[in-house]
């Protein structure tokens, strides 16, 4: 199907460490479907909560870009090659994986009532494996309307790249990146548009967390921001993942 929603109300969710949930919006894990274990060169796309105090312990990653985009509260991460850093919003945390790092997220705020953290974090494919490990930690303009959050070179794959689009209550989103492969997702607001041209075209609306999947270039018709605009992160993507 050209263009796919997927409401955030229907993803499957997990508790995988005391104080953490997770939505996540691919298979993962103990979770699999066979009909959605990617999307392009998308592996995960997870939206994470975690209580104060509360984190993932040092885990091992391979032959994977990670980006993290915090929305509430801050994030403490710390790795085997020797990053540490907080991640609040407005800033964007890549890490690649490479030949193999470990690392850490937990919860800046160590103690209740200190605030929970609220982030996304998507899992990338990369067009080479075995490279050394990267990482960077970027800060993101507040208020431009259009960013390319992945500047060429960033990322260890030629052919994707992630956009952020704002747009405040009820004007049109920025345009669109081109390509084969489109994932949206509302990270705040809402989000209105029609499925196509015309008279006929169908309205839909998103709320925060919802995505939408497109390909074949059957882009969305006047994306427009809901009552409390909207902020909303894009991937585009040339390929797809390649397996064995």
């Amino acid at each position: 199907m050209p263009l796919s929603i997927r409401r955030a109300g229907h993803r499957y969710r997990s508790e995988p460490e005391p104080g953490v949930r997770t939505a996540h919006a691919f298979s993962f894990s103990a979770h699999y479907d066979p009909a959605n274990v990617s999307f392009g060169a998308l592996l995960a796309c997870n939206e994470e909560f975690l209580a104060p105090g509360a984190g993932f312990a040092a885990h091992r990653h391979r032959d994977t870009e990670i980006l993290t985009w915090v929305l509430e509260g801050a994030l403490a991460h710390r790795d085997d090659r020797g990053h540490e850093a907080v991640v609040r919003p407005g800033q964007l945390q890549y890490l690649s994986a490479g030949s193999g790092v470990s690392h850490s997220e937990v919860n800046a705020a160590t103690d209740e009532p200190g605030e929970p953290v609220r982030f996304l974090q998507f899992w990338l494919q990369p067009g080479e494996f075995g490279t050394e490990p990267d990482y960077a930690l970027r800060e993101v303009d507040g208020e431009a309307g259009s960013v390319r959050l992945t500047p060429a070179g960033l990322l260890r794959r030629d052919d994707a790249a992630l956009h952020l689009l704002r747009a405040s209550a009820y004007l049109p989103v920025p345009e669109l990146p081109r390509a084969a492969y489109l994932y949206l997702h509302v990270a705040r607001g809402g989000l209105g548009f029609r499925e196509s041209g015309g008279p006929k075209g169908r309205g839909r609306e998103l709320a925060a967390g919802d995505a939408v999947r497109i390909t074949e270039g059957d882009t969305p018709v006047d994306p427009t921001a809901g009552p409390d605009g909207v902020e909303l992160l894009v991937w585009a993507m040339d390929s797809p993942v390649v397996y064995g």
